[in-house]
């Protein structure tokens, strides 16, 4: 073996790995020929690999292992991807979602605001037909005042004979209560099944009736007292309305009493007080006989407290029969209501 190289002078040479063949093993250069300029650095690089420990460092790195490398990288991608397609999604389905509570929100609004302008408009349509029901029946007793029946002291006297002012008054009032009772009574038995639209002209018909029953009942009492009313019988029917819308009684002797018993206050007290009637006649409307005696008792008790409160004003000034100048009698009209006494 002349001319070979001794073994311990022999130098490894380290191929690179090829993905067709796979890693090399290192072969000896048993041709004898010298050291290249590649085996120096393959040398070099095998040093610096020993040294620092990186196989990169030597050039074996398989081909497989920078795809492993690599294919991180890809996947970071590809959730990064996926990461702002679900951000543009929410921002598309937070910006739709805006959209269309702006838009509810709109047509909430829009509702509300034809809402509230239709109960609006119902209301004062409301308002109007009960004001205009209020005014008819207003005019309507104001047209029936002066045709109240109404009798003077001295028939009073001839029929209740040997009584004296309060026990003749308590009289009346009784008359009074018994025939108010009798409409209220009336008129919730033609309501034991109720039909609405006959329901106003009831309630009409049973507030024009106790109206005259009391406006006769208020008229007495003051011929009973001693306090007729100066003037004609439209002056005294405007002195009795007054009376009666305001719950008390007239006293002659002040005329500022009389001017505002034949003023417009007359009639807006007498709007007030035909509809406080009608509110409080309501329950005459329940079906089944339970209105008319509601009715019934409602009435009366009306028209009691009316004449005691009137009573009580009348006592203030009353006059003693004994007292009294000669008064003519009383006129009855040409087309009287036809009223119990």
């Amino acid at each position: 073996m002349s001319g070979s190289t001794p073994p311990w002078k022999r130098r490894i040479r380290i191929k690179r790995w090829d993905a067709a063949e796979g890693p090399s093993e290192a072969v000896r250069d048993d041709d004898g020929r010298g050291s290249s300029t590649s085996e120096d650095a393959s040398l070099e690089a095998a040093h610096r690999s020993e040294v620092t420990g990186d196989p990169t460092a030597a050039g074996v790195v398989e081909r497989h292992d920078a795809d492993a490398v690599e294919a991180p990288g890809a996947e970071v991608q590809q959730a990064r991807r996926r990461t702002d397609a679900m951000k543009d999604g929410v921002r598309k389905s937070g910006s739709v979602a805006r959209t269309g509570m702006v838009k509810g929100g709109s047509a909430a609004r829009t509702g509300l605001v034809k809402g509230g302008s239709a109960a609006r408009t119902g209301m004062a349509k409301g308002g109007s037909a009960a004001r205009a029901a209020v005014g008819y029946l207003a005019d309507r007793i104001i047209d029936i005042a002066p045709r109240v029946p109404v009798r003077d002291l001295a028939t009073l006297r001839a029929h209740f004979p040997g009584l004296g002012p309060e026990q003749l008054a308590d009289k009346l009032v009784a008359g009074a209560a018994a025939a108010s009772s009798t409409v209220g009574a009336g008129v919730g038995a033609a309501a034991m099944l109720p039909v609405p639209p006959a329901m106003t002209t009831e309630l009409a018909a049973e507030v024009t009736g106790v109206a005259a029953i009391e406006l006769k009942l208020i008229a007495e009492l003051h011929e009973v007292y001693g306090v007729r009313p100066a003037g004609g019988l439209k002056d005294r029917s405007s002195a009795y309305l007054t009376s009666w819308s305001q719950e008390r009684g007239i006293d002659v002797s002040k005329p500022s009493t009389m001017n505002v018993a034949l003023g417009g206050q007359m009639k807006r007290e007498l709007r007030q007080q035909i509809m406080k009637r009608t509110v409080r006649n309501l329950p005459t409307l329940m079906p089944f006989l339970v209105g008319a005696a509601v009715g019934a008792a409602m009435n009366r008790r009306d028209t009691k407290k009316l004449a005691e409160r009137v009573r009580t004003d009348l006592r203030r000034f009353q006059v003693p029969w004994d007292a009294l100048p000669e008064l003519p009698p009383l006129a009855t009209p040409e087309d009287a209501l036809q009223i119990e006494d």
